[in-house]
């Protein structure tokens, strides 16, 4: 399993970190955990494509987490470029379609992949649920952010990983993440904003998930003043990193 942060940042304009997004490849597919602004082309740097995305998993409908939806769909009309043949899906909670129809509304044909080609699959915004790609196993809960936030784990050749998405301390979150390789949190601000972590509060939830290894993103400009792995690990004993734009990490291969 490896990841690749394409977004660290928010949806302040910033030029060291892009809006939230993740790319994952595991169990022979591309998983993209959200798709904020640039997170389409960010990808072309680590020699991927838009024709190789299996599936994109977006944990809520705040704009810098899906700010490239729709320049990806409209790029699916490129019939020069966009060959594939395998249907590709969009994981969100329930009440994603209306939203899809909302944007067709707005853009019309413009946001319609070639037909057959786009699946989507609504999630329990209230509790466990889970989507099975093969090897690649997505499972999915609440969070507390905003009304049908979820979190994703993804679990594929025996190791796994767990992105918040947004989130203010959720014990659903914890179970979601027992036990998990590798544990992916946002911490928005070193102070207390309602809806999203701290580097601390980020720290104490790894120690209740009992991960092994803790990644923080999601980062407005205030968290680049501080050191934010001290202070995360002032609660958690475990390896911290701290992403960047275009930081890759291998989980490797259990099993």
């Amino acid at each position: 399993m490896e990841v690749i942060i394409l977004g660290s940042g928010t949806g302040v304009p910033y030029l060291r970190r892009g809006s939230p997004a993740l790319a994952v490849k595991a169990g022979g597919r591309l998983a993209l955990l959200d798709l904020g602004s640039g997170a389409c082309r960010a990808l072309l740097k680590h020699d991927l494509d838009f024709n190789q995305v299996d599936l994109i998993a977006l944990t809520h409908l705040h704009p810098d987490h899906l700010g490239d939806l729709v320049p990806f769909l409209f790029a699916t009309r490129y019939s020069l470029g966009y060959t594939r043949q395998e249907p590709f899906y969009i994981l969100a909670a329930r009440g994603f379609h209306d939203f899809y129809r909302r944007l067709q509304g707005a853009f019309g044909q413009w946001v319609e992949a070639p037909s057959g080609l786009l699946r989507v699959q609504e999630l329990n915004p209230d509790g466990l649920d889970q989507a099975d790609f093969g090897e690649l196993m997505v499972k999915s809960a609440p969070t507390r952010h905003i009304s049908g936030s979820l979190a994703y784990r993804l679990e594929a050749d025996g190791v796994s990983l767990v992105y918040s998405g947004d989130t203010d301390v959720s014990d659903s979150l914890v179970d979601l993440a027992q036990g998990v390789d590798l544990l992916i949190l946002e911490c928005a601000n070193p102070f207390k904003v309602a809806g999203h972590l701290t580097p601390i509060e980020a720290g104490r939830l790894a120690v209740r998930a009992g991960a092994s290894r803790l990644l923080l993103t999601h980062f407005y400009p205030p968290c680049d003043t501080v050191d934010v792995t001290a202070l995360a690990a002032a609660e958690f004993p475990g390896e911290i990193i701290r992403a960047e734009d275009g930081l890759v990490v291998n989980l490797g291969k259990k099993g």
